[in-house]
């Protein structure tokens, strides 16, 4: 399955699906709603794209201005498909990163913080306890946004706060903000 790409630099571009069933692409519907939400906030940001899959996410966030995106991905078919997608829209390492492991093997050992994570963990096997770790993995005031099966109670932290919640049918998005630095 393609996927389009919808605004910016790459905006109108296909990039590959991944192609297997662990993983599950946001519609486009969903991910225009959720990179209109974020808007201005993209210019300049590090992005964490977690439970990548194809790439799609941290992929239009570079295409909408983000400065820089890690990616990280287990599943080795979603890896060769991020990184078929890194090559056919020409963006150097000095922009991505893919890191070739599962999300909660990592998430303790990042030290860099990021603007901006997007946690996309499969549906059938959402993995809470792995994104509440995520959590402090964000700056200060830093945004995460987590896609969940609707019908789920999201994990929270005392270090972030719930900012919004949207639902599409079976799938939602939460909005959690980090607090600031005191």
């Amino acid at each position: 399955m393609n996927i389009r790409l919808i605004a910016g630099l790459y905006g109108g571009r296909i990039i590959e699906g991944s192609g297997t069933n662990r993983t599950h692409p946001m519609s486009e519907r969903i991910r225009n709603s959720l990179f209109n939400i974020i808007g201005d906030e993209l210019n300049g940001a590090i992005v964490l794209d977690a439970f990548a899959g194809s790439g799609s996410l941290g992929l239009e966030a570079l295409s909408r201005g983000a400065k820089k995106v890690v990616f990280i991905e287990k599943d080795r078919i979603a890896q060769k498909v991020i990184n078929n997608n890194l090559k056919k829209l020409g963006i150097d390492e000095s922009k991505a990163q893919l890191i070739k492991a599962p999300v909660n093997k990592v998430a303790s050992t990042i030290e860099a913080k990021f603007d901006i994570i997007f946690a996309d963990p499969p549906f059938h096997d959402p993995q809470f306890s792995t994104v509440e770790k995520l959590f402090s993995l964000l700056k200060p005031n830093g945004l995460m946004v987590l896609s969940y099966a609707g019908k789920a109670e999201v994990p929270t932290g005392t270090e972030v706060v719930v900012v919004d919640n949207r639902s599409y049918g079976n799938a939602a998005l939460v909005f959690y903000r980090r607090r600031g630095a005191r």
